[in-house]
């Protein structure tokens, strides 16, 4: 004798009700074999629905054992009974459990979706299907465009994606007319004249006399069973084989995943947006902190350039505040020409620093007036305009010649065009020869007039003073400069005999403002970070109410063969696409933040980097995966009879 389709021995289900027990099946025996058709009638609360869910492996029984063809369902865990209602179950409900946003022939291939079938093939036989039940001509038409036969029809036609080897049928006429009813229940009797096995559930004895058998349930117990009636030679079914896992089968279920998440967030513009706003704002909040800083770094770095790149300061003393500063005149112009013959240096240049009074005409006003050599304007970046600068010639001819800065010489000679004009420094007439633009923030205060002449001039005609307060000199291209500087100190101090100054590296100036401006882009970023975890809260509080609000959704998939992998995974990837559409859209945001920006501020500009926008994206979708591993991860672990009974 052949070995039953189906066998329960002694099966039972108990639920816990508050703090009573309440057994809904009482141990009953039960043999189907392949190829029956079966009705399960009694009255209402009589476990006929229980028993169904058990047969599809739905719900577990309290106690007994379920074989099928020989093997006890006990000993399989989730992911093997998600397989067995997937290859060999077939459910039609009596609210046809359709999803509302897919049409007809989508609805028919989720079953063969969980079940590896490639696309091509699940869309022929969906069209074949939906053909062979009347229904070609609706299959792209959703299940609120249907009547209530045609959707019951579609949920058969879902029934048999993957062959429909058993098909549990719970009331599958109570919600239609007469004849819609009459046309479904032609429809099971066909199927079962084709080799089906068929397992009816309902109240109405009209439709179990379909049936060549049936078994009357009272109070969770068999009352009576007619026995079976199974024709001698059942057709062999055709069932499609079952597919393979690999790459294209995980790419349908990410794609179908990715399909249902946008779905559902259509569905609920407006919530889906209100959860996005946290990450919208903590995305652009961090990558508008990211580039203005970098900015403002970029700024203030191309102001230090413009002072002079690479530039090295020395100064007498062991440091700033040496009271010996003064006295220190060592510094001369012996030092100068041998800086100038460093082949590290691109230039060098002293200053001398003499304040006092500048007049031109009826005219006075006070300057700052220093001596350099020709390399100054050099070494210090500066721009010429008009005229021309200090030459060598000058220098050597202790010439009464001066360059004068642009944007402080107005206050002494108004508009006119100071090249050639004759100011007094002083007691001593000085001819303007060419005038320059400063870049920086870095030099003098524009209050007093900047006047640059010869050195030589100065020490010999302004004060007596044979010693430099100063030397800058500018590091070739190419060279580091805390190389160069070095080799600058071990210069001069053998030289001197001793150290008996200090230099202060511009370097030093652009790693503080680096230092700086890193530690406050961080500690910004860091405040928004928290309007981004807060939006990952609330990204995480969405989901969780979708998956309460979705969670018949969820015991359909689960009952056509959904694994919690892929329940887990359509709710993951929900949450992330919510995450990543986010971070579009903050990213989008800062982009106009910084075009706004642009047109209202000339002195930064705000500098985006490709490596602070993916980090933006690499947040949002981490966000996502944290946030959305929790809800997705209850959604997976719900209990198909349970689900499918939430209203």
């Amino acid at each position: 004798m052949s070995e039953p389709l189906i066998q329960l021995k002694g099966i039972e289900r108990r639920y816990q009700s508050g703090e009573q027990e309440v057994t809904v099946l009482h141990p009953l025996d039960l043999v189907i074999e392949a190829g029956e058709m079966i009705a399960i009638v009694g009255a209402s609360g009589s476990g006929k629905s229980t028993l169904m869910n058990l047969l599809g492996c739905l719900d577990r029984p309290s106690g007994g054992q379920y074989l099928f063809r020989g093997e006890d369902t006990a000993t399989l865990d989730a992911l093997a009974l998600a397989r067995l209602r997937c290859h060999h179950f077939g459910f039609i409900f009596q609210r046809y459990h359709l999803l509302p946003h897919l049409d007809a022939a989508a609805n028919v291939e989720i079953p063969a979706i969980y079940a590896g079938t490639s696309r091509h093939d699940r869309q022929a036989r969906a069209r074949q299907l939906l053909g062979r039940l009347g229904l070609a001509e609706r299959s792209h038409h959703t299940p609120g465009q249907l009547s209530g036969g045609q959707q019951q029809r579609v949920s058969i036609a879902r029934a048999l994606a993957n062959g429909g080897e058993v098909i549990l049928a719970d009331e599958p006429t109570g919600a239609l007319d007469s004849q819609s009813g009459k046309e479904v229940m032609a429809i099971l009797k066909e199927l079962h004249q084709q080799g089906h096995t068929i397992i009816l559930v309902t109240h109405d004895m009209e439709v179990a006399s379909h049936a060549d058998r049936i078994i009357t349930l009272k109070d969770g117990r068999v009352q009576e069973d007619s026995g079976r009636k199974v024709a001698g030679n059942q057709p062999v079914l055709n069932v499609p084989p079952a597919a393979g896992e690999g790459a294209s089968y995980d790419w349908d279920r990410y794609r179908e995943a990715g399909r249902m998440a946008v779905h559902a967030m259509l569905a609920h513009r407006m919530r889906t947006f209100l959860t996005m706003l946290g990450i919208i704002i903590g995305i652009a909040a961090v990558v508008s902190v990211v580039a203005l800083g970098q900015g403002a770094r970029t700024k203030v770095i191309d102001q230090i350039n413009a002072m002079g790149t690479n530039t090295i300061e020395i100064f007498p003393g062991k440091g700033w505040g040496d009271e010996k500063m003064a006295s220190i005149q060592t510094l001369n112009k012996g030092d100068l020409d041998a800086l100038l013959g460093q082949p590290y240096l691109a230039g060098a240049s002293p200053e001398i620093a003499s304040p006092g009074q500048l007049r031109y005409r009826n005219k006075t006003s006070s300057g700052s007036v220093t001596g350099v050599s020709n390399d100054y304007f050099k070494v210090k970046g500066m721009t010429l305009v008009s005229g021309r600068l200090l030459e060598w010639q000058d220098i050597q001819q202790r010439a009464a010649v001066a360059v004068v800065d642009k944007k402080s010489i107005g206050s002494l000679l108004g508009k006119d065009d100071p090249v050639g004009k004759v100011v007094m420094v002083g007691t001593l007439p000085v001819r303007i020869i060419g005038v320059v633009s400063q870049e920086t923030g870095f030099g003098p205060s524009s209050q007093s007039v900047n006047v640059w002449l010869p050195y030589s001039a100065v020490m010999s005609r302004l004060i007596s003073q044979h010693h430099f307060s100063q030397l800058t000199i500018r590091v070739k291209d190419g060279i580091q400069p805390a190389l160069a500087e070095q080799a600058v100190i071990e210069l001069l101090t053998k030289r001197h005999g001793v150290k008996d100054f200090f230099t202060f590296s511009s370097d030093s100036i652009i790693k503080s403002v680096e230092k700086t401006t890193a530690t406050m882009t961080m500690m910004v970023s860091a405040i928004a970070l928290i309007s981004l975890i807060v939006g990952g809260v609330g990204v995480m509080n969405i989901m969780l109410v979708s998956v309460v609000e979705r969670t018949r959704e969820i015991g359909i998939r689960m009952a056509v063969g959904a694994r919690q992998s892929d329940i887990l995974q359509q709710f993951l990837i929900e949450a992330v696409m919510v995450s990543l559409l986010g971070g579009i859209c903050g990213v989008g945001l800062s982009l106009g933040i910084g075009m706004l920006f642009s047109l209202l501020v000339d002195s930064i500009k705000m500098q985006f980097s490709l490596f602070s926008i993916l980090m933006a994206f690499g947040c949002s979708s981490l966000i996502g995966i944290l946030f959305g591993y929790l809800p997705a991860r209850n959604a997976a672990r719900l209990d198909p009879v349970v689900a499918l009974a939430r209203e």
